[in-house]
């Protein structure tokens, strides 16, 4: 699968329900493997003037499906 497959994909919590947004990048381990998906940028109300990118790590993911990719951990 390409990354640019991912990216079309929701990203949803399972533990919350939230969509946690979609994809914008991901890191790659030395072995050329997917070490987590960063998620893209969004403003929080506590940090009005500063853009909170979420990381997403491979191990985190329970499920890849046709149009959403399922994650255990919950994020706000």
């Amino acid at each position: 699968m390409r990354l640019s497959e991912l990216q079309t994909k929701k990203i949803i919590s399972m533990s919350n329900g939230k969509n946690i947004g979609s994809i914008i990048d991901a890191v790659i381990n030395e072995k050329g493997q997917i070490d987590s998906l960063i998620i893209e940028s969004s403003k929080s109300i506590f940090n009005l003037n500063k853009d909170v990118d979420t990381k997403v790590y491979w191990n985190e993911i329970a499920k890849i499906g046709e149009d959403v990719i399922l994650i255990k951990k919950e994020y706000n």
